[in-house]
């Protein structure tokens, strides 16, 4: 090691430094988008790394080179292209054409009202019904969904949070209905509600029982759907809002700590329910970073698992992730861009191994996609996996030393936020004083300096910008959404509070505004018996809301 830090200064010194006297480097210093230093070259004297305790082998602890010994030489990530939009029938005909395009698992995109526990015919949707997802108040909504799509055979992930519980709730009664069995049920509910309250704002209830309805829909896939991932710990929404690389691994994990020491309080066996989370990440532009960022995760989260809570099995240490490209780096100016940016991102996860990915379609700064902008997309994986060549190797950059520099430090930085946020009482603590929510606007504020001072170059945007007429510039197709979704579903609904047993429906919203009174009460098996009597996501988010109250963030100064 010496002879080799004595080979670099001497080559710094000798060859380096009389060209940079001549030919100065672009910049007087290079770092990620995190802030980490660049240096020109790096050796094996500039890793500290025991190769067999930080590195190990592909499928086997820490997990930096991959959850599977394979990867994606045995089986390719699952393509899940985020989707949803208008009524049910609107993005179920969009699910079964980019199944037909040969996306491998679905991914729901609900609309605002939906997340925020709303239903269409209330007067704080309007305006909203099908806008940015799908709008689902009730069963038969659900039903429409995934009309002709076998619910065994195709994955399903749900981006819902403070309603999660009972989305999945009518997921399960579709099941049941379809005799389908729920064993075989496979998908994925966000079910986070931390990063809403520091990153996305689309909480309803306070954190008490938000954290309650988590641990209950956790318990209850333990023990009806063991092939479901009950939480998917988003660090996405976080990265969009303007953290680092560094800060979306840091507070993605200090909320699965989070998550985790719920589960057990709850009295769930941390072996049992280990293996079913799962995780969602950005892929953003600073190429190797992402790849390091991805590596980094993975072996932190394996120790912590490990040594802090004790688990055994080696499926609970493994964080098993999906991907979607950075929408927050894709511009409205000069479009066609945007489809370089998502391939690049595209290209990261699957370089960092992730178990699934969704590709961003070049129009979703303008407005929802078009079937020809995802179809796109779609084949930007595609091609990816078929034509790149990267999936016949596992951990391509594996060895490499500046790669493991970068893992190393990625991870060591979010270890030190991590212990920042355990002094300040762990992530709900840390989120009620808003430090996490500070640490990101920080973070923003300052990439948005840098743009500003043409520090950071985007094309498009400050640096090669086109000086073209409008009618010069290349045009895109746009979406239009059906303007009758709104009415549609309200008549709808009408025609179901109209058709349904009334006293049913009031028995079960009893029985579930009883359960909420006490903490001990399991909700999921209600709600299920809720949306099968035909009562509605805002009736019974209307219950809830009466028994917990509302969660108003509080105002920082």
């Amino acid at each position: 090691m010496d002879d080799l830090s004595r080979a670099k200064r001497e080559w710094q010194e000798r060859t380096l430094k009389p060209l940079l006297e001549r030919y100065p480097e672009r910049k007087t210093h290079f770092e990620t988008l995190s802030g980490i230093p660049v240096d020109q070259v790096y050796l094996s004297s500039d890793v500290e790394m025991d190769e067999l305790a930080d590195l190990g082998m592909p499928g086997a602890y820490p997990f930096t080179r991959g959850v599977s010994p394979s990867m994606y030489r045995g089986r390719l990530w699952t393509m899940r292209q985020y989707a949803g939009f208008g009524s049910a029938q609107e993005s179920n005909v969009r699910y079964r054409y980019l199944l037909a395009q040969g996306q491998t698992g679905l991914s729901v995109a609900f609309d605002l009202p939906t997340q925020l526990g709303y239903d269409a015919d209330d007067p704080l949707a309007q305006g909203e019904v099908g806008r940015v997802g799908v709008s689902a108040s009730t069963l038969d909504d659900i039903r429409t969904l995934f009309m002709g799509i076998p619910l065994d055979q195709v994955s399903i992930s749900m981006t819902i949070n403070a309603p999660a519980a009972i989305l999945l709730a009518m997921v399960v009664a579709l099941a049941k209905e379809r005799g389908t069995d729920l064993n075989k049920l496979r998908g994925t509910v966000q079910n986070d509600i931390l990063k809403e309250y520091v990153a996305r704002g689309l909480y309803i209830f306070p954190p008490h029982p938000s954290m309650r309805l988590v641990a209950d829909l956790m318990r209850y896939g333990a023990e009806h759907l063991p092939r479901w991932n009950t939480i998917s710990v988003s660090g996405y929404h976080i990265r969009e809002a303007g953290a680092t690389a560094v800060q979306e691994v840091a507070f993605t994990l200090a909320n699965a700590i989070t998550y985790v020491q719920t589960a057990i309080q709850a009295g769930l066996d941390v072996d049992a329910f280990g293996p079913r989370l799962s995780f969602f990440f950005s892929a953003h532009n600073d190429f190797l970073e992402e790849i390091a960022k991805f590596r980094a995760a993975r072996r932190l989260w394996a120790r912590i698992m490990r040594e802090r809570f004790g688990a055994r099995s080696p499926r609970a240490w493994t964080l098993r992730f999906h991907t979607q490209t950075a929408g927050g780096t894709l511009t409205a100016q000069q479009p066609e861009n945007n489809v370089v940016r998502v391939a690049l991102q595209a290209l990261a996860a699957v370089l960092g191994g992730t178990q699934s990915l969704h590709t961003n379609s070049r129009d979703e700064a303008l407005w929802l996609p078009t079937e020809n902008s995802a179809r796109i997309a779609l084949r930007t994986q595609q091609i990816i996996a078929h034509e790149s060549g990267v999936t016949s190797i596992v951990d391509p950059f594996g060895g490499s030393y500046f790669m493991e520099y970068l893992t190393t430090q990625i991870e060591r930085g979010a270890l030190d936020y991590i212990d920042q946020i355990g002094a300040l009482g762990g992530a709900l603590r840390a989120i009620e004083q808003g430090y996490l929510q500070q640490e990101i606007a920080d973070a923003a504020y300052q990439h948005q300096q840098a743009v500003e001072r043409d520090e950071r170059v985007i094309v498009g945007v400050n640096a090669y910008q086109d000086d073209l007429d409008a009618d010069q510039a290349p045009a895109l197709e746009r979406l239009i959404l059906d303007p009758e979704v709104e009415e549609h579903q309200r008549s709808q609904l009408l025609a179901l509070r109209a058709e349904r047993d009334a006293e049913r429906v009031s028995a079960a919203l009893d029985h579930i505004a009883a359960a909420a009174r006490d903490d001990d009460e399991p909700l999921m098996g209600l709600f299920v018996a809720a949306v099968e009597a035909g009562c509605t996501l805002g009736e019974i988010c209307g219950v809830l809301r009466k028994a917990w109250g509302e969660y108003r963030s509080p105002v920082r100064i």
